[in-house]
């Protein structure tokens, strides 16, 4: 199999600000803007290397790529604003990306060679199915691990000091759809999911809230994260008479079960979690996009705290829109940075402690941990599309930017 990696430098030095609990959050703009004084050019070996994994080829490549570019994105910032003070030495950063292509066995595959390369930490990975047991390896090396979307409840659960996740889990999220979905009037629905750990997870937490607020669940289906034939479950589905149905799985499945639930003429609701809620969603499923509604963890993007700044940004580096966890990527790479400032130390052994104590202000809102790795207060967006475009409903939990 082939795996893809991407090597990005560049080239100037300086410290950022770092925050820790008794001391005020740093912004984004803040840690970019800060003084050039006193900044000498780093000798060529002095760079401390960040791992990135996610899938950059397949179905969900364009998820993957959206996060490589937020991991990209503060890096440069970073060292375009001078570099990392670690202890009084001037270091740049490096990211190390690799193609886990969404599965398990590669990711593991991945992990070994991160752990070889002896990078600090990993942003990553994309998938619950392949962060999960790649979390294993990176805690038997003792290396810090921060995903950015990997939502499975499990990943957090192992109870790996190394772990740590800077959006909402799927028991806050499947707890939100499953209630949200009642109260749109859901009294009989439908689930299918992809059986990944994922989507498996995330319909079971909807599962669960949904007859927990009173809904019957009619019938419940599974299918693969490949496939893009859903007329045989949808006619199953449609003798049972649901409200809603429910697809736990990513965008390049829930387009085509969207836009083939149209054509069957069912006229249940349908309704996704986070990973369906993305413009590729609305650019694969065309016109039939129209109604469904999703969630993702965290506040709408053009609300969070430095949300539509950093939208700008992204669109004029990258020319294109952020799909979806380009900004947790990002947040994430400032977090693990600002912990081996406050540490004065690369070392994850070092600066783990730092990392657990976080109380750090990014772009997408306030970033602390809870005793598990877990980010404190997540939020979680309810949305729809409308007009071909993707709307808010509903907000739940979360802080909200002053």
């Amino acid at each position: 199999m082939t795996i893809a990696r991407y090597t990005l430098i560049t080239a100037a030095i300086l410290a950022m600000t770092a925050c820790g609990k008794q001391e005020p959050a740093a912004s984004t703009e803040q840690a970019s803007a800060a003084p050039a004084a006193k900044v000498e050019a780093a000798p060529a070996g002095d760079v401390i290397k960040i791992g990135h994994a996610a899938p950059l080829t397949g179905n969900i490549a364009h998820l993957g790529k959206d996060n490589e570019n937020g991991v990209k994105m503060a890096i440069d910032e970073i060292n375009e604003a001078g570099g990392v003070d670690i202890g009084g030495k001037k270091m740049k950063l490096e990211m190390v990306s690799e193609d886990d292509q969404a599965d398990p066995k590669t990711a593991t595959t991945v992990a070994q060679r991160f752990v070889d390369q002896k990078v600090a930490g990993v942003i990553g990975h994309l998938n619950s199915g392949t962060t999960i047991p790649a979390s294993k390896i990176y805690s038997d090396a003792g290396i810090a691990q921060i995903s950015p979307s990997a939502t499975a409840v499990t990943y957090t659960a192992q109870g790996f000091k190394t772990a740590f996740r800077v959006m909402a889990n799927d028991a806050q999220q499947g707890k939100v759809l499953g209630e949200y979905a009642v109260k749109l009037g859901a009294k009989k629905v439908a689930i299918i999911d992809d059986r990944t750990a994922y989507g498996q997870g995330l319909a079971d937490e909807f599962e669960k809230a949904a007859k927990a607020a009173g809904a019957e669940v009619v019938r419940r289906e599974f299918t693969t994260n490949q496939e893009t034939d859903f007329n045989a479950i949808l006619t199953t589905i449609k003798g049972s008479k649901p409200d809603l149905i429910f697809y736990g799985g990513m965008d390049a499945q829930a387009a085509p079960l969207k836009k083939q639930a149209k054509k069957l003429g069912i006229n249940a609701k349908v309704m996704g979690g986070d990973g369906t809620q993305t413009p590729e969603f609305i650019k694969l499923a065309g016109s039939d996009a129209e109604g469904m509604i999703s969630s993702s963890p965290g506040m709408p993007k053009e609300k969070m705290a430095g949300g539509q700044a950093f939208l700008d940004k992204f669109k004029a580096k990258f020319g294109t829109e952020v799909q979806l966890y380009a900004p947790y990527c990002y947040d994430a790479v400032k977090v693990m940075v600002a912990a081996m400032q406050k540490a004065g130390s690369a070392d994850p052994a070092k600066y783990l402690p730092e990392l657990a104590k976080t109380d750090y202000q990014g772009a997408t809102g306030a970033i602390t941990f809870d005793e598990k790795g877990d980010i404190k207060n997540g939020a979680i967006a309810i949305y729809t599309v409308k007009g071909g475009k993707w709307e808010t409903l509903e907000v739940v939990g979360g802080v909200a930017p002053k």
